[in-house]
């Protein structure tokens, strides 16, 4: 059949369905397939909190957002090109993201009156039938009828046959934008190669999706994303929590330190402990403890046995861990806690996204508890992101609390990967008798730094007392001196102050030095903001933008830098919290732009944000 061939340059689509149709599969396939051709990428999952919500329902929708373009993006779309609608609630959930004039895939078996009434259309309202989507150009597909079509001669139950219905749609999605199905199908053969029943009906689904484009007279147009102009290398897809758990393997690797992870599962960090527990090879130990408390404390005992130490959690396992990571700040030992946030507070919104945990990582501990923070600002991020933290922690004898959060750590873009001999060394010195002062060890004896060295157990003459008590200066002993304590108090203040020293200035991402206003961006926002501020500058407009890794100390020049705009913006997806600690260090008069419903800022927003100042 003969068919028009479009040229493309963005395109965004999501997948939405109920939890049980395999969208974040299909997503992922897509997604997969996009990077394999070069061309530049972003994605957003969204699932539901509830293993299993009720199916059909608004709450039960699962989605995956991608948007894919021959030009270089930061964001995964502010709006949808296409939107794959498996059933009513689905429709329901995501009709205000769509385009106007953007296309609609609905499974029309997923429109029927017990479904409807589901998602909570009145009686006798079908909007596939009520010429309510007037404004967009819907394509109906009985998508389960035709599945179990493919799948007659399949001798498996209907409700099995089902299963496929998502690889039916990926098909036709392959058949619409010119893609090849061979990665999607040695997928399917990795996956379900000893069930021979299940490879063979979910590569039925495909084939038979990729055909009914192929062989229906209703689609006339076929579409193709060119290849995104980057630098040349060798890419692949990386999720943010996939990219810290390599991160760590790459300097547990550097610094010749056995990597150790004490966690207890939890949305969105589980990811973490997964991904580590593959990579017995590279020496990783994983533990799974009984609960977030034990989690931390042993990673706290690895460490002090001379291990890198790490525990993952989000913000409820966080506020658990807090007393011990106090104890690791009085230890003076390397420790990494990894918090990839989520809503709160409490148990909140597991699966959605938020920034809200900075003024935690900063202040939520008792005592003067001093801690550097680090965060990420892209899943690709992760990488070097979580290898600072590392070399921070380990060269400063320091817990450092690393950020990420749900929206970096479950999306997904292109990596351009560093070769082993491109990374920087993480050097590591252990106690030796140069740490003695009269035949005596003194483990609080302390470097240029202000650190103290790190003593492996066991090692002759190195023998020290460790726990919770204050530490007299030099020997380590518990000391209830005032003087004492208020000297050991401004010591580990200093030395975490100190790190300014031995991390870069701040530059700024984009725009001219000095002019009219300012975003200020930490973490995810990163993409939102880049995305506003090339717009603003390509209108001609005084705009720059600044991204902060380093929070706790900030860069020295960050100061200057503020100084030289009339108007300083901080776009937060929490209630304004660097805002905060902004005002507070630097006496800016900064301006707030914050967003706390669980999905992230989007360009738009910020661009008539920032319009709003100007």
């Amino acid at each position: 059949m003969s068919y028009n061939e479009e040229v493309l340059k963005d395109v965004v689509i999501k997948f939405a369905g109920d939890s049980g149709d395999g969208m974040q599969l299909t997503g992922n396939q897509f997604t997969n397939n996009t990077a394999m051709l070069g061309i530049d990428l972003a994605t957003f999952p969204d699932f539901p909190a509830e293993i299993r919500a009720p199916i059909g329902t608004i709450p039960g929708v699962s989605g995956y957002q991608l948007r894919f373009s021959s030009d270089r993006i930061f964001t995964p779309g502010d709006a949808c090109d296409v939107l794959v609608a498996m059933n009513a609630a689905s429709l329901k959930a995501n009709l205000k993201a769509i385009k106007p004039g953007g296309k609609i895939i609905a499974n029309v078996d997923g429109f029927d009156a017990r479904n409807l009434r589901l998602a909570n259309y009145p009686e006798g309202v079908n909007p596939l039938e009520d010429n309510s989507l007037g404004n967009y150009e819907v394509i109906k597909m009985d998508v389960t009828k035709m599945t179990r079509e493919a799948l007659k001669d399949i001798t498996m139950g209907v409700k099995e046959k089902d299963r496929a219905k998502n690889m039916f749609v990926l098909g036709f999605l392959y058949w619409m934008y010119n893609r090849d199905m061979e990665n999607t199908i040695a997928f399917i053969k990795e996956k379900f190669g000893k069930k021979p029943e299940i490879f063979e009906s979910n590569v039925k689904a495909l084939q038979a999706g990729f055909n009914y484009g192929d062989t229906t007279e209703t689609f006339t147009t076929r579409f193709t994303v060119e290849k995104a102009r980057m630098e040349p290398g060798t890419y692949r897809s990386i999720m943010g929590n996939q990219a810290v758990a390599y991160g760590l393997i790459a300097a547990s690797q550097k610094s010749n330190l056995p990597l150790f992870l004490g966690s207890y599962p939890i949305t969105p960090a589980s990811d973490i402990l997964h991904e580590l527990s593959k990579y017995k090879n590279f020496g990783v130990k994983t533990f799974q403890a009984e609960d977030e408390i034990a989690a931390v404390t042993s990673a706290i005992g690895a460490s002090y046995g001379g291990s890198l130490g790490l525990t993952t959690s989000s913000g409820p396992g966080i506020a658990l861990k807090a007393e011990a990571m106090g104890l690791a700040v009085m230890l003076e030992i390397p420790l990494l806690i990894i918090n990839i946030q989520r809503g709160g507070p409490s148990t909140g919104l597991p699966t959605k996204t938020e920034q809200s945990d900075l003024m935690q990582a900063y202040y939520g501990r008792n005592g003067e508890c001093p801690m550097p923070v680090i965060s990420a600002s892209t899943p690709s991020d992760c990488f070097s992101a979580v290898y600072e933290a590392v070399r921070i922690a380990v060269q400063h004898m320091t817990p450092v609390m690393f950020l990420s959060d749900g929206y970096i750590a479950n999306g997904a873009e292109p990596w351009k990967f560093p070769k082993s001999d491109d990374l920087p060394e993480i050097k590591v010195t252990f106690a030796s008798a140069d740490n003695m002062v009269d035949g005596k060890f003194m483990p609080y004896q302390r470097d240029e730094k202000l650190a103290r060295p790190w003593a492996i157990p066991g090692t002759a003459g190195l023998e020290h007392r460790v726990g919770g008590l204050e530490k007299q200066d030099g020997t380590g002993n518990i000391s209830y001196d005032s003087d004492n304590h208020q000297h050991m108090v401004k010591t580990r203040q200093a030395k975490v102050d100190m790190i300014a020293d031995y991390i870069p200035e701040q530059t700024l991402d984009s725009g001219p030095a000095k002019g009219k206003v300012l975003v200020l961006g930490w973490g995810s926002t990163y993409g939102s903001i880049k995305s506003a501020c090339k717009e603003l500058q390509d209108e001609g407009l005084a705009v720059s933008h600044a991204h902060l890794r380093y929070i706790r100390p900030f860069p020295k020049n960050l100061g200057e830098v503020l100084k030289n705009f009339d108007t300083v913006l901080i776009p937060e997806i929490n209630n304004g919290q660097l805002i905060k600690i902004i005002r507070d260090v630097y006496f800016v008069d900064a301006k707030g732009y914050n967003k706390i419903m669980g999905v992230p800022i989007t360009k738009g927003e910020l661009v008539e944000a920032v319009k709003k100042l100007l």
